[in-house]
């Protein structure tokens, strides 16, 4: 059997072995310089057998340029005997133009008496797709290693066989580690753990075998030079046959995203300007220790005469001021109590275990604190006083609202009695005054936006002398209707949502309804409508978000829409005020700075926005006819506004011979004039609307 199966193993046999094994094989005579090539090696480049000729340098005419030296040499070093054996990887042209890599492996198998080598022979193998695949992983590799370097990872991994660590250069230079090779002791790691964070680090590192799980951990390490870093790995176990495995990690230093997001994290919590809590941190703290039980006491902190100080010193002024008396706040409180900035320049306190006579103590340290507040170059003609309210908590069922409530109801009263004062809340007094208090008011307004009380009005704003459907711009009111049918004016509701913190909740609804009802009147160019924006508003970075959404689903278009911005806003918080206008401006909707004269800083706020209609301050238009100061006035902010190219809206017009006035100085616009009161916004529309339709039929 075996003799036949030798018999069998022909040139027939081995040729079907090569032609299987796509190997292609080649015989060098060095006597003669013939060089004999397999049909399978010209098969594998292409031709058919016999038409190549079999020269001794066939195959080096066919190498790629680039591989020729290198081939040459493989070939060279072997026959000199400083290998044992030819081995090099190459391209040869194939037939069609295109490329082949081979591995060529041979070597000498015969030689003279002398030890001469007389004949060489070898084989090559395509290997073109395992250079294509290698290629392909160099590919992936390079992305990964950029990856890595790109986010500032490093690897490290860890052998449980041999109790050997390994850390690439990114790993060491996270850790600050000095060293030139990856292998490092096995203990090193734990030396730099933070000992805080030791156990908990150490157990998220314990390998789990037979799980592919990935552990992520956060962690601290203190460096060698004593700086503290934070740092995040992932970790996960790599089994191994035979073996007992590897544990696979990478890390990844994150002190400086730690660090933002402390940032980040004070930034949600509190003031900017002052550093203390602001409105909603205040809040959860208050209901946190109402909750808890503990009597506390809460103080209501407004600022008096600090418009006063904005007007005549500006803003800069003001904001320093706002510093100095948080600082002066915090060195009154005890180490328990809480400060916070509710807004504008009104402040809230919560002090635990605190009672009547502690109360009044730091009542009166606040005042003092607040007398004594640098104001800066104005301190020499300017004072600064505080009222304060004061409302006593002892009851877990207390909403957070209430007990502000409650606080600001004595901080009127403080106001009432002359300010720079404090007032104890009393319930009895309250109760006798015969009115809702401000939180009810807060709460009333909020449930009024859901159950349809609260009603847009307009108030048209005429060209004076000419009829209102040659200007058709309407100033867009809200009035809140109570449970018992009493129509509630602005005056009431609109300054306690504003210290309730839902002014801006108000004025989107307001926006938002307005253009959503009236949307299609604004795009056929039947009216357009200015809105009043509060302080609150304006300080919202979310606000053209909002507006912009609108815009999109109602259709209304930007050109058909003005915002008004008061004096008290502006003063409230300047830049945010002043970024409002220039994106205002940059989606062409109009902008009113309104109240203009009745503060110091009027003018200051018209160098810097660009409005497109000043209106004047009623309390200068009313007694114009009589007031040769109020005409004066007016006459000089309807030269300025005229040389700026700003329209100039007069309000208080309530009588004909002011109407006559106005129109004689050159006032373009009224507002409020003669019989012209607000109405329902959905009258006025009609209206509008009426005359585009009146206006096309014809």
């Amino acid at each position: 059997m075996a003799g036949r199966d030798k018999k069998n193993r022909n040139g027939t046999f081995w040729e079907k072995a090569l032609e299987r094994a796509h190997l292609g094989v080649w015989d060098w005579d060095l006597a003669t310089g013939e060089c004999f090539y397999s049909a399978t090696w010209a098969r594998m480049l292409g031709y058919d057998e016999g038409e190549l000729a079999n020269t001794s340098d066939l195959w080096l005419q066919l190498t790629h340029p680039d591989d020729r030296e290198r081939a040459l040499a493989s070939g060279d070093l072997h026959i000199a005997g400083q290998t044992d054996a030819i081995e090099t990887e190459l391209r040869l042209k194939h037939k069609q133009g295109h490329w082949v890599w081979v591995l060529d492996r041979g070597g000498i198998v015969e030689r003279d008496a002398m030890g001469k080598p007389l004949r060489l022979m070898g084989v090559q193998t395509d290997i073109t797709k395992q250079k294509a695949a290698e290629a392909e992983l160099e590919q992936v590799n390079v992305r990964f290693r950029l990856a890595l370097a790109a986010s500032g990872t490093g690897i490290w991994h860890y052998d449980l066989a041999t109790n050997k660590s390994y850390w690439d250069a990114r790993t060491r230079d996270i850790f600050g580690l000095v060293a030139d090779a990856d292998e490092v002791t096995a203990d090193l790691w734990h030396t730099f753990l933070h000992p805080d964070d030791r156990e908990a680090t150490e157990q998220a590192h314990l390998p789990t075998p037979g799980s592919d799980a990935v552990t992520a951990s956060r962690y601290r390490i203190i460096k060698r030079d004593g700086v503290i870093r934070h740092v995040e790995s992932l970790v996960r176990f790599i089994a191994a046959a035979g073996a007992a495995g590897q544990v696979l990690g990478t890390v990844r230093d994150i002190t400086e995203e730690k660090l933002r997001e402390q940032e980040l994290a004070y930034a949600a919590r509190h003031d900017a300007l002052t550093g203390l809590w602001n409105r909603s941190a205040f809040d959860r703290l208050l209901a946190d220790h109402i909750t808890a039980g503990a009597p506390l006491a809460v103080f209501y902190v407004d600022l008096d005469y600090f418009k006063a100080l904005n007007d005549f010193a500006g803003h800069a002024a003001g904001d320093l001021a706002l510093k100095s008396v948080a600082a002066g706040i915090r060195g009154c409180l005890p180490a328990a109590a809480h400060a916070a900035r509710l807004g504008g320049d009104e402040f809230a306190l919560l002090v635990p275990h605190c009672d009547a006579a502690q109360a009044e103590r730091i009542a009166a340290a606040v005042l003092g604190a607040v007398r004594e507040a640098d104001l800066g170059p104005a301190a020499s003609t300017r004072k600064l006083a505080a009222s304060i309210g004061i409302a006593f908590v002892d009851d877990a069922n207390t909403t957070v609202a209430d007990a502000l409530a409650c606080a600001d109801d004595a901080c009127y009263a403080a106001k009432a009695a002359g300010r720079n004062r404090f007032a104890v809340f009393s319930a009895a007094a309250a109760a006798g005054s015969g009115g809702l208090n401000a939180a009810r008011v807060a709460a009333d307004t909020v449930d009024a936006m859901e159950d349809g009380r609260l009603k847009l009005f307009g108030q048209e704003i005429h060209l004076l002398g000419r009829p209102w459907q040659e200007s058709r711009h309407v100033e867009v009111l809200a009035r809140l209707v109570a449970r018992n049918g009493r129509l509630v004016p602005p005056g009431e509701f609109i300054p306690v949502a504003e210290r309730f913190g839902i002014a801006s909740r108000l004025d989107r609804w307001i926006i938002r309804t307005a253009l959503s009802r009236h949307g299609a009147a604004l795009r056929s160019g039947a009216l357009t409508l200015g809105f009043n924006l509060s302080a609150q508003t304006l300080s919202d970075p979310q606000l053209w978000d909002f507006v912009d959404t609108v815009i999109e689903e109602t259709g209304a278009p930007h050109s058909g829409i003005g915002f008004e911005i008061t004096e008290t806003a502006a003063v409230t918080n300047f830049d945010a005020a002043e970024q409002f206008v220039c994106k205002a401006r940059e989606r062409h909707c109009r902008v009113s700075l309104d109240d203009f004269g009745a503060g110091m800083s009027s003018f200051e706020y018209l160098r810097r926005f660009p409005v497109d209609t000043i209106k004047i301050d009623g309390s200068f238009i009313e007694h114009i006819t009589q007031s040769r100061f109020d005409r004066e006035i007016v006459l000089a902010i309807t030269s300025i506004a005229r040389s700026l190219g700003c329209d100039v809206v007069g309000e208080k017009i309530e009588r004909q011979d002011t109407l006559a006035m106005l129109s004689d100085m050159g006032v373009a616009y009224g507002q409020g004039f003669l019989l012209h009161r607000p109405e329902p916004l959905e009258q006025i529309v009609a209206r509008a609307t009426g005359v585009v339709a009146a206006r096309k039929a014809s």
